[in-house]
């Protein structure tokens, strides 16, 4: 089973008709305990009435809230999330937020790095301000032996090319869309191709596992030596806000049993699937 160490933003997402925690390290986080493996979230809310209702609603789903900080500098975070022309979620993020307010003391990274976690996840948007970036360079830092997870989830005005080219060097396993694949590309010089983005990322990065997936079209995954395409789970498609965050919890979680890359697609795939054919970021599994 993986120990994994989440750092990054819990947000509301603020949809026409309501607002539902969300954030994708909370998705993935929340995903992930689901499937048995232990997890820490490292994050902040705003002292006020939107983050006393996300602390209560975290502990309600099962995590740990030790290292999830109150901060009175910023709001909770928040993100308006409307249908695009493609049928695809568009966020408008609030920033700063109160995630941009986390700060680490040297004690509470020397105790994270006592609960020696063996995998590190994070994105693009958390480091994409001055501090989080500051706050993820110490626990990349303090935590060398430990896998580096990066979920890119870019989001416009949060995508600098020089920012996520290297949070890409410093991974060891990665996840991205097909969109997200064309973007890296462009900017990296990485190979175009499925199977030659990952071959080549391991080569010039030293990953050990990528997954792109591919909509309704299902997923590549690279792990090993192994690179397979799985398609994709026929679904009555209802809301797709938070199914990559389950996906992606699929993805750790079979590389963390050693699962073939067959299986870990399949179930991954699966997994996605299932948010996407229901209501809400976090329903239960």
């Amino acid at each position: 089973m993986a120990r994994a160490l989440v750092v990054g933003e819990v947000l509301w997402d603020r949809f026409p008709d309501t607002a539902r925690l969300g954030g994708a390290p909370l998705n993935f986080a929340v995903q992930l305990q689901r499937l048995g493996d232990t997890v820490q979230l490292v994050s902040a809310v705003g002292a006020d009435e939107a983050g006393e209702e996300a602390t209560r609603m975290i502990r309600g789903l099962g995590l740990d809230t030790t290292w999830l900080q109150s901060s009175a500098r910023f709001s909770t975070g928040a993100a308006t999330v409307c249908v695009g022309p493609s049928g695809d979620p568009v966020f408008t993020i609030e920033r700063p937020a109160a995630y941009d307010a986390l700060e680490l003391t040297d004690a509470e990274i020397a105790q994270i790095s006592a609960w020696k976690p063996s995998l590190l996840y994070y994105g693009t948007l958390f480091p994409s301000c001055p501090g989080g970036r500051r706050t993820l360079d110490r626990l990349l830092q303090q935590l060398p032996e430990t896998t580096r997870f990066y979920d890119l989830n870019l989001r416009p005005g949060f995508d600098d090319p020089s920012l996520f080219a290297d949070l890409l060097r410093a991974a060891q396993v990665v996840k991205l869309n097909e969109d997200e694949l064309a973007v890296v590309c462009r900017e990296t010089g990485l190979s175009i191709g499925l199977e030659s983005f990952c071959r080549d990322g391991r080569r010039r990065f030293g990953w050990r596992a990528v997954a792109i997936t591919l909509g309704a079209r299902g997923c590549a995954l690279f792990s090993g030596d192994d690179f397979v395409e799985a398609p994709g789970v026929p679904v009555t498609v209802v809301d797709t806000v938070g199914a990559g965050d389950a996906f992606a919890a699929a993805f750790v979680h079979g590389l963390a049993a050693n699962w073939p890359a067959a299986a870990i697609a399949e179930f991954a795939n699966r997994s996605g699937a299932a948010v996407a054919a229901g209501h809400g970021v976090l329903p239960s599994r």
